[in-house]
């Protein structure tokens, strides 16, 4: 198995039109508003908007996700949100998921951010990644959501089973 690697758009400006177009048929949401928002962080590369992927070793993206001032609910303070998390069938139960979300920790924990939240409906598994049930919130769409809370990190413990740096997805 190739290990995959956790990127910042930041760290790879030239990524921006693939990754925006790869999010873009992920979800319901047009190129164009991913395109923006990625242009934005690398405009501000210490704050928020953030966009990240993980790349296999031919550098396809196979997992991302942002980290964004709101994602579409009625509880602005709760800031900043991760959002669009995706990992691609293929990789799915191989730890890419809690890699990038512990990467994402770490980055925006040296970023000087100390809480992050989200939403979603897949419990069980942020709640094995550390993630804390907060409150319900109300989507701008009409619905509740179950949004989450977790710290970051500034230190990111190595993978000791790899010397790739990644994070250890077992932990």
């Amino acid at each position: 198995m190739d290990t995959p690697v956790f990127l910042p758009l930041r760290s790879r400006p030239e990524m921006l039109e693939t990754a925006a177009a790869w999010f873009a048929s992920k979800w319901r949401i047009p190129l164009e508003t991913y395109r923006e928002s990625m242009l934005e962080a690398l405009a501000h590369p210490g704050a928020i908007p953030q966009w990240y992927v993980v790349l296999d070793a031919q550098s396809r993206i196979i997992a991302g996700a942002g980290a964004i001032a709101n994602d579409f609910h009625n509880r602005p303070d709760l800031t900043p949100n991760i959002c669009a998390v995706f990992v691609e069938r293929h990789w799915r139960g191989r730890g890419v998921a809690r890699m990038m979300l512990d990467s994402i920790r770490h980055d925006l924990g040296t970023l000087g951010i100390d809480d992050i939240y989200l939403i979603t409906g897949h419990t069980q598994f942020y709640e094995r990644c550390s993630w804390s049930f907060l409150t319900m919130v109300r989507e701008d769409e009409g619905g509740d959501a179950r949004m989450y809370t977790a710290k970051t990190c500034s230190v990111l413990l190595p993978n000791p089973s790899d010397d790739s740096g990644l994070p250890d997805p077992t932990v």
